[in-house]
């Protein structure tokens, strides 16, 4: 294996991760910045506020993502061990 291999194949794993993670994250950053004006236009300053609409958020958008992200991984997987005689050659 060279290292040109070896970074192709530590880039894609990283990319796709990148993509499965990237609904949760978005979620978690559009209300965290909702909550965040709410409580500067209220001033109230409660730092716990925050957590439970976030992670009811994040857990919504999992179960709404959830088929699209396994089909994701699969296809990672698949693709991963399709190749896998190419992977042992190099």
């Amino acid at each position: 294996m060279t290292i040109d291999f070896v970074t192709g194949l530590g880039c894609d794993a990283l990319t796709t991760t990148l993509i499965v993670a990237a609904p949760m994250l978005g979620a978690a950053l559009a209300i965290g910045l909702v909550i965040g004006v709410l409580q500067a236009i209220t001033s109230v300053q409660e730092q716990t506020l925050s957590f439970i609409p976030k992670v009811i958020g994040i857990m919504v958008v999992f179960l709404l993502a959830m088929p699209w992200m396994i089909r994701v991984l699969s296809t990672y997987t698949a693709n991963l061990f399709a190749n896998l005689a190419r992977f042992a050659a190099s």
